[in-house]
């Protein structure tokens, strides 16, 4: 393994350091604070677009700084997932910064299956408009009535009726869906209840203006609505859409979704990364300019070992991540489940724990929107249960680990 940053790559990450930092940072707490208040006025409908948000996916477009994330050399920056780490770190350090460069969740694993998997029908709707930042999309997978870490338990159909398929079920945290752009889900579904468990689903493309298609309520994370994307809880009644929607056939919805959740795990953990280093440096600069007992607080209480400790575990974070990258690479999702497994834990619960950790130091400071903790421990306290919970991922780990001592056992 070389984890040496190709000249192409280093330059595209310098790019996008200077363009957060420069461009980014300047103007989030703006947008946040605005942002702040459409959620805070109670009604999802009137959500609006930020306008300095779209002039910087302007500027970022025309900068060439655009859906980093695609492997496509044609329609993306054709980098291996070695080689996007490092940029979707830098744009860690910004909540807003992902949309910026079209790289946001959930519309990056929602083109990359459509790059992967759609028809050129489906890609020529919908790839190609989110590809632009014309629309934006949701992914409908998790459902209210069932443990959904177990996502064998899905109840929501998606019956095949002659040339259309019929939906029905209800989903919630549909990341993206009170946008208002977002013009289209996927879908996942129980195509054939009789089939092999993993291969009883499907993944169906699903206009938002379909008929039966209705945005229940939007759900707050600690209290906010995280306007104008919002996670939805939204019903799916007697929805049909035509059988050419379906994304590569019945039966393929669980193949389709580890090859969408394997890069993008990986990209949520290297945001992670960054928004830690974001929150150190917040720790750092505060704890040297800030005087208590006729000392600066970096030099009480321990605060030195912290960050020392706090050092060592961004950094085994990142090299666990880059890792695991790298093999996927190497062997593809499939084969690299356990190491993807082992990130999805250790980096959102490092970010949470550098947060956690700043918070304390900035004393009532770091609970306020002052400054961007809260949000940033929020980031990673939801990523501790989103893409799956902790505990399934170590439950995988630990079933990997426990195979090459299987040997041992059958004698």
């Amino acid at each position: 393994m070389d984890f040496t940053l190709a000249p192409k790559v280093l330059a595209l990450r310098d790019r996008v350091r200077a363009f957060v930092h420069e461009h980014v940072l300047p103007a989030e707490d703006a947008v946040l604070r605005d942002r702040a208040a459409q959620a805070h006025g109670g009604d999802w409908t009137r959500w609006t677009v930020s306008p300095e948000v779209e002039a910087l996916k302007a500027r970022a477009r025309a900068e060439g700084l655009w859906n980093l994330f695609l492997p496509d050399a044609a329609r993306g920056a054709g980098l291996r997932t070695v080689e996007y780490a490092p940029l979707a770190e830098e744009m860690g350090r910004s909540v807003l910064a992902p949309e910026v460069f079209n790289c946001n969740a959930p519309d990056s694993g929602n083109m990359e299956v459509l790059w992967h998997y759609g028809s050129p029908e489906q890609q020529a709707r919908w790839l190609e408009p989110l590809l632009a930042g014309r629309i934006r999309s949701t992914f409908c997978m998790t459902e209210p009535d069932v443990a959904s870490s177990d996502a064998t338990n899905m109840q929501a159909t998606a019956v095949i009726d002659g040339d259309t398929v019929v939906l029905n079920g209800r989903k919630w945290w549909s990341t993206g869906i009170g946008h208002p752009e977002c013009r289209v889900a996927i879908f996942m579904g129980v195509t054939d209840p009789a089939a092999d468990r993993h291969r009883r689903h499907g993944m169906v493309l699903v206009p938002m203006d379909a008929p039966g298609v209705t945005i229940r309520r939007m759900l707050t994370v600690f209290g906010d609505y995280d306007a104008p994307f919002g996670h939805g809880e939204v019903a799916f009644d007697d929805v049909r859409v035509p059988r050419a929607n379906v994304i590569a056939g019945p039966g393929r919805g669980f193949e389709i979704a580890q090859g969408r959740l394997g890069p993008g795990r990986i990209h949520h953990c290297m945001r992670c990364i960054g928004a830690a280093e974001r929150a150190l440096a917040l720790m750092i600069e505060r704890g040297l300019r800030r005087i208590a007992f006729g000392r600066p607080l970096i030099d009480l209480d321990g605060n030195r070992e912290r960050i020392a400790e706090l050092r060592m575990a961004i950094d085994q974070a990142r090299l666990l991540t880059l890792y695991a990258a790298w093999k996927l690479d190497q062997v593809g999702a499939l084969g690299a489940l356990a190491e993807i497994s082992a990130i999805k834990v250790v980096a959102p619960n490092v970010l949470q724990r550098v947060a956690d950790e700043a918070i304390q130091l900035f004393g009532g400071a770091g609970v306020s929107a002052d400054v961007p903790l809260t949000a940033l421990f929020t980031q990673g306290r939801v990523l501790r249960i989103a893409d799956g919970p902790d505990a399934v991922h170590r439950g995988l780990i630990a079933r990997t680990e426990l195979g090459k001592y299987a040997h041992r056992a059958a004698r």
